[in-house]
């Protein structure tokens, strides 16, 4: 059914290859069989994790993200040190850096493609409950403060725009919507 949507590859370039980004310039043949243009990013991958008190309360960080110009509000996350790096593994890492916490239990609450116009990034997205404070160690350099809250506040601050990261934005409505159905059985 959806054959008549698929691009066809004809050929690929690479335009840049950096430390994060790769840029890739590839020709397609269309549905209607004109050729086309797509430039795109390929990125090795992301996960998130979201630690959640006992107490309801979620731990966020801010830290300045220089393509947006602005400090923002986000749940911990971190690219994949490799394509066959296992999220789970990512995930844990990027919690202990990010804020120090390690988690009891680790859930799974989806994968989202974050930008599907420009790049195949995907970031897997988790849950940490049952929570032990550490010692924060970002990388080098990362700036992170961490922050604790209710989640009904950082749930307001997606709804006015406060909170405006994907990533974050996707976690924290998850877990809303996850408690939510827990109180209603």
């Amino acid at each position: 059914m959806d054959e008549e949507l698929i691009e066809k590859k004809v050929s690929s370039e690479d335009i840049f290859d950096g430390a994060l980004l790769h840029v890739k310039r590839d020709t397609v043949t269309l549905p209607n069989g004109n050729k086309a243009t797509r430039e795109w990013i390929a990125h090795p991958g992301a996960s998130s994790i979201i630690p959640l008190t006992d107490k309801g309360e979620v731990i966020l960080v801010r830290q300045y993200r220089y393509p947006i110009g602005k400090v923002t509000l986000e749940v911990p996350a971190g690219k994949l040190d490799a394509p066959d790096e296992d999220p789970l593994y990512c995930a844990k890492r990027e919690l202990s850096e990010e804020t120090g916490y390690v988690a009891e239990r680790i859930t799974k609450l989806s994968t989202i493609a974050t930008t599907v116009g420009f790049s195949n990034e995907y970031i897997h997205m988790y849950l940490a409950e049952g929570l032990t404070p550490g010692k924060q160690h970002p990388d080098e350099d990362e700036f992170i403060n961490v922050v604790k809250m209710p989640l009904e506040e950082a749930v307001a601050m997606v709804l006015d725009g406060r909170i405006c990261d994907a990533k974050s934005v996707a976690s924290i409505l998850l877990v809303e919507r996850r408690l939510r159905e827990k109180q209603d059985k």
